[in-house]
C-alpha cells in the first residue's frame, strides 16, 4: 500500500481501524496484563476525553502528548502499591455494529463498585457516578475495573 498509494497512506495513517475506542480498551488491557507502565494511543478528542476520566478515577497518572507532531498520547498507569487502582480488565458495553443507551436508571455499579462505567452523555463522557448525580443519561461506551 505504501508503495502505489503514498498518499492515502499519509491520509489514513499506518492502521485503519473501525472502532477506535476498542482500539484503546486492548492496548490499556494488554500494556496492564504484561505490567507496563506506558501505553502509546493514537490521539483523538475521544481518547483524550477517555484518558481524563481515566485519570480521575485513579487509573492513569498522567497523558502526555507523544511523538514528533503530538499525533499520539502515552498514558502512564498507576501501580496499586504506590498510588491509584491497577486496571485488571475492561469490557467493551456499546460498539459499532450495536449501539447501547442506558438511562440514569439503568446505570448499575460496576464489580461491585471496584469498576467503573464510562459514558458519553450530551454533557460529555463521564463515569456513571457523575452521570448519576447530574441525572442524565447516554451511550455505555465501555467498563474498566
Amino acid at each position: 500500500m505504501k508503495e502505489r498509494y503514498p498518499v492515502l497512506k499519509n491520509l489514513l495513517g499506518s492502521r485503519l481501524m473501525n472502532d477506535p475506542i476498542s482500539d484503546l480498551l486492548n492496548r490499556i488491557k494488554s500494556a496492564a496484563s504484561v505490567g507496563k507502565r506506558t501505553v502509546i494511543v493514537p490521539r483523538s478528542r475521544m481518547n483524550e476525553r477517555i484518558a481524563t476520566v481515566l485519570k480521575n478515577q485513579g487509573y492513569l497518572i498522567s497523558v502526555n502528548p507523544y511523538g514528533k507532531e503530538e499525533t499520539s498520547l502515552e498514558f502512564v498507569f498507576s501501580d496499586k502499591e504506590r498510588v491509584g487502582k491497577k486496571v485488571l480488565g475492561a469490557s467493551r458495553i456499546s460498539k459499532p455494529s450495536c449501539r447501547v443507551y442506558c438511562r440514569v436508571s439503568d446505570i448499575k455499579p460496576v464489580r461491585h463498585g471496584r469498576g467503573c462505567l464510562v459514558l458519553s452523555t450530551p454533557q460529555g463522557v463521564m463515569t456513571g457516578s457523575e452521570a448519576q448525580k447530574l441525572r442524565v443519561g447516554g451511550e455505555a461506551l465501555f467498563m474498566i475495573w
